[in-house]
């Protein structure tokens, strides 16, 4: 059996460190587009519209490609699990064909430019799979093989795979890629900056006045003025069309080794069974030895034993691959849209130069790709065919998709009241190494016990809209389970859309 893993970070950010940090916004700017957000999105958008003549500057409240784009498993690829024969039933046939065709178009242009800037990012094509191994659903897995390639993907039904173990289908699409997300990102964002756009790290956006031009107010004090503005945070920090009732945070678990090359599994593969599966490779010595990455376990922040699914997912690498040593394990984090399709266009109905991307559902390195063509043709007036997919101010299919909409906000109601009602320990009862909501003086408090049995004491109540947080003891963070805002032992901000920390307690 493969041995317990410690949450180490990320191979990606380990492996690619990036150099100084860039400075905050340290005094008033104007620029023709203020893009918040550095990750993949944010970095795409700014330097397409710095190669379309545009004056950019990207604030970014950590360092770039170090969020959510620094924790991924960096697979590009159009097929997403099961999604095309839910496009079928729900866009119609032309809204499928539009998807893949978008997604697509963004793995070829993020190939065209590595080529063009010569980016060695372990740039690698292979075969993606969504694979099952019970019987019992392979029906679904045809009718997906069918809709993807009734879309326009090179996809197949096979029931041969480089896995080590058998399964009953899986849908194949060959022509996808995989490569290093950070490395990529840095090329692209010393790109940006040798085209003349501007990236402040340690910058947090705390305010956006949409007048004209736009006022992008800072925690630095500082303001960008922007004709327009793009908000590409992941989880969007304002909320002025609903989003955040549109939106739901997933986190999932990665854990990884190295392999010999022999034990390669020749594609990316990922199943809805197991409570998600995926695995892939990446290059990673001379020795020509593979890094193995296998990814899932996915849960809502703030609740359950996040080290007890680290273990399940260790096991099963374990299992599946004999002998693996497990060099690195960390988290991921997702946002899932109530009716299937990225949320990518202007912010809310009556936007006239504001604009999101958001809701990329486990598939943001395409989407982010797609994102920042889709929103530099908006604002340069350019066509785009699929404007009206991706657009967030689209109301019948959110009208249509009702019942996944209400179980969000189901959700929600249910941790905002309930998690209020819960009982909470004395603060006595807490171990070193652990987090808790406890009840101190007849208060709840969120306090953690370091390993020294020190406390940390802060405010419960997440700083976005008032949810109480709960404690992930395998990262050691306070986590928001209704929005999925992160915050560190002490409280301050680790993701958003929370952009202030929680306040410290005295106890």
């Amino acid at each position: 059996m493969t041995e317990k893993v410690q949450v180490s970070g990320s191979y990606w950010l380990q492996t690619a460190p990036g150099g100084a940090p860039r400075p905050a916004l340290a005094e008033d700017l104007g620029v023709d587009v203020a893009v918040i957000g550095a990750g993949i999105a944010g970095l795409s958008t700014a330097w397409e519209l710095a190669r379309a003549g545009r004056s950019v500057a990207v604030l970014e409240a950590g360092r770039v490609a170090a969020g959510v784009t620094g924790y991924t498993s960096a697979k590009l690829t159009a097929l997403h699990t099961l999604i095309y024969d839910t496009l079928r039933r729900t866009r119609g046939p032309e809204g499928a064909r539009l998807y893949a065709r978008s997604q697509t178009e963004a793995i070829e242009h993020a190939a065209g430019i590595v080529a063009e800037l010569g980016i060695d990012c372990d740039w690698e094509t292979r075969s993606a799979y969504t694979y099952v191994r019970d019987a019992g659903r392979v029906d679904e897995l045809r009718a997906e093989a069918a809709a993807a390639k009734e879309a326009g993907l090179p996809a197949s039904f096979v029931t041969e795979t480089g896995l080590p173990f058998p399964v009953a289908g899986a849908v194949r699409v060959t022509g996808q890629a995989q490569f290093h997300p950070r490395k990529y990102l840095l090329a692209l964002a010393e790109d940006l900056e040798a085209h003349g756009g501007r990236i402040f790290e340690d910058t947090t956006v705390h305010g956006l006045d949409e007048g004209e031009p736009c006022r992008v107010s800072t925690g630095t004090g500082a303001t960008v003025t922007a004709r327009d503005v793009v908000v590409a945070t992941h989880y969007p920090i304002f909320d002025r069309a609903l989003l955040f009732a549109r939106l739901s945070p997933r986190r999932e678990l990665v854990v990884a080794g190295p392999v010999e090359a022999g034990r390669d599994v020749d594609g990316m593969y990922i199943t809805p069974e197991e409570n998600t599966r995926s695995v892939r490779t990446a290059p990673l010595d001379d020795a020509g030895r593979r890094l193995l990455l296998v990814t899932g376990e996915h849960f809502t922040p703030g609740t359950g034993d996040t080290r007890k699914r680290f273990d399940r997912l260790s096991a099963w690498a374990g299992e599946h691959f004999p002998g693996v040593g497990l060099t690195h394990a960390w988290a991921t984090q997702d946002i899932d849209p109530t009716d299937t399709v990225p949320m990518v266009g202007p912010l809310h109905p009556g936007a006239h130069h504001t604009y999101v991307a958001t809701g990329f559902g486990g598939w943001g390195l395409s989407g982010g790709v797609m994102a920042g063509r889709l929103l530099t043709a908006q604002i340069t007036g350019e066509e785009c065919a699929w404007s009206g997919l991706y657009d967030p101010r689209r109301l019948r299919s959110a009208v249509r998709e009702a019942p996944a909409f209400l179980r969000t906000q189901a959700e929600v109601a249910r941790h905002f009241v309930g998690d209020r009602l819960r009982p909470v320990p004395p603060v006595d009862a807490l171990p070193p190494g652990e987090g808790a909501v406890v009840r101190v003086g007849g208060d709840r408090v969120a306090v953690y016990r370091d390993e020294a049995g020190a406390l940390h004491a802060v405010s419960p109540r997440c700083t976005h809209l008032g949810c109480l947080v709960g404690f992930n003891a395998a990262e050691r963070a306070w986590e928001c389970p209704c929005h999925g805002s992160r915050f560190d032992t002490d409280g301050k901000v680790v993701e958003g859309p929370a952009t202030k920390p929680l306040e410290r307690r005295d106890i």
